[in-house]
């Protein structure tokens, strides 16, 4: 399987801390996008955070580390999708993650469109059959079939609830849907913070622990960067106001460290990347890194 060196990489590390075999983390990229519906480029979203990520620094104050040294990250050669298209394109991706978790690999997914999702959540699952899926996002996607494609980015929880329990899925942020997925929300017992309920507190002042409390030991992350607010993240197919901010988003993580609790795997979705604006592109491959810190801090 190639890696990318050093100019392309994540982080921008020698070979030294970026070969296959000596790195404990494999970064996934998934350059997928056949369903956007309103703005485009999330196919360029992960050389975009490629890109960026030779930016952020190596050292982590709060860990008082440089993870990528200590443990090495490996970034596979972009997926080709070559015409392929949903359960096609998925398959690829799936493949290639179930291989890296078989390798002994911690596994990141670089999207590409949400629906990308749908294949590392299935590979894990594989693997770690008492996993909860943490889905951090502005929109539920449980549409069962959004612009006459079961596949869209609009439906890809709903595709993976085919294969998964709905009730260990918990999702934060969600504030866009239509009634039929605020119902299906409640007729599957899917644990939704939406934004509003935070934002009135009806889930207290420490709503992370509360969302914390309702996963189990081995969580996986699926993180749409439409779940932050415009204001920090405006590079995204379909930006959505009152969102989330960076800080009370690590808190999340910073609780799951406090009770032990154990990521393992995540994915980053719906990059689009806006010419001559940088600062999304760089938060996003900065919070690859946090999460990677956060789930190596065991």
């Amino acid at each position: 399987m190639k890696t990318l060196g050093i100019n392309k990489n994540y982080l921008a590390i020698e070979e030294k801390y970026s070969n296959l075999n000596d790195s404990a983390i494999a970064v996934v990229s998934a350059p997928y996008e056949h369903s956007t519906s309103y703005g485009k480029g999330a196919s360029l979203g992960p050389k975009a955070i490629l890109k960026a990520s030779a930016f952020v620094e190596f050292y982590d104050d709060e860990f008082e580390r440089e993870l990528c040294f200590d443990l090495g990250i490996a970034t596979i050669k972009h997926i080709k999708f070559k015409k392929k298209y949903d359960k096609e394109a998925l398959e690829l991706i799936k493949q290639q993650v179930d291989e890296f978790i078989r390798m002994g690999k911690f596994v990141v997914t670089l999207g590409g469109e949400h629906t990308i999702s749908i294949a590392p959540i299935e590979a894990h699952y594989k693997y770690y059959p008492n996993m909860s899926i943490l889905h951090f996002d502005a929109h539920s996607d449980l549409r069962d079939s959004y612009e006459d494609s079961k596949y869209s980015h609009a439906c890809f929880m709903a595709r993976v609830i085919e294969f998964f329990p709905p009730e260990k899925v918990i999702q934060v942020g969600i504030r866009a849907q239509c009634i039929e997925e605020a119902q299906l929300i409640k007729e599957k017992g899917i644990k939704t913070f939406y934004a509003s309920a935070i934002r009135r507190n009806l889930h207290g002042e420490n709503w992370q622990k509360k969302v914390v409390d309702t996963l189990s030991d081995e969580i996986y992350i699926t993180f749409d960067i439409d779940y932050f607010d415009p204001s920090i993240m405006p590079s995204t197919g379909t930006p959505e106001p009152d969102g989330f901010f960076y800080n009370e988003t690590l808190e999340v993580f910073r609780e799951i460290n406090k009770q032990k609790k154990k990521i393992i795997g995540f994915d980053v979705v719906e990059l689009a990347p806006i010419e001559t604006l940088h600062h999304a592109n760089l938060t996003t491959a900065r919070l690859v890194y946090k999460l990677l810190n956060y789930a190596f801090n065991r």
